[in-house]
């Protein structure tokens, strides 16, 4: 999906939220779906990945619209505890408060894995991010308490790969 894909099914899940009077609420999106709605990269993406706000059943109508979709939880997932206040709100949407992470919070959050799809994304972002940031929302992961041990592990083996290959 491109740019207008995605924006059209957002759209569409604002039109199901209000026909079934679900109130407004916020979604956090990262991965490839959020550095195309931030014009990060032009890369096409095949699914959606936000975080899991605890959101409740009667949300199920209107994240069907996404039908692809990852829901991520915050507690196994590799993310800052304040990417909330680094994320940015997309105010093309109306009724769903929709943000994407920070360009520092998505490239930390790949590097765990760092598949080539990943290597290739950062090597994309790695251009318009803040260094200083990323070694912060670093920092601010490492000192979560409620992070797995194997995340964690898994977080620092990569890590020095990341640092050696992006200079950071």
């Amino acid at each position: 999906m491109l740019k207008p894909e995605i924006e059209a099914v957002i759209f569409d899940m604002e039109r199901v939220a209000r026909l079934f009077e679900v109130k407004p609420f916020d979604m956090y999106f990262l991965g490839g779906c959020a550095c195309i709605l931030g014009e990060y990269s032009n890369r096409a993406t095949m699914d959606f990945d936000f975080i899991n706000l605890e959101y409740s059943a009667h949300y199920g109508r209107v994240f069907a619209m996404m039908r692809d979709f990852d829901m991520l939880d915050y507690d196994t997932t590799i993310l800052s505890p304040s990417y909330k206040e680094r994320a940015i709100k997309l105010n093309k949407f109306e009724y769903i408060n929709v943000y994407i992470l920070s360009v520092e919070d998505i490239i930390v959050s790949k590097i765990i894995r760092l598949a080539d799809k990943d290597i290739e994304d950062i090597g994309t972002l790695i251009k318009i991010a803040d260094k200083g940031l990323i070694n912060t929302v670093i920092e601010e992961i490492l000192l979560r308490s409620d992070l797995p041990e194997s995340k964690r592990n898994g977080f620092l083996l990569k890590l020095t790969q990341f640092r050696g290959d992006y200079n950071v």
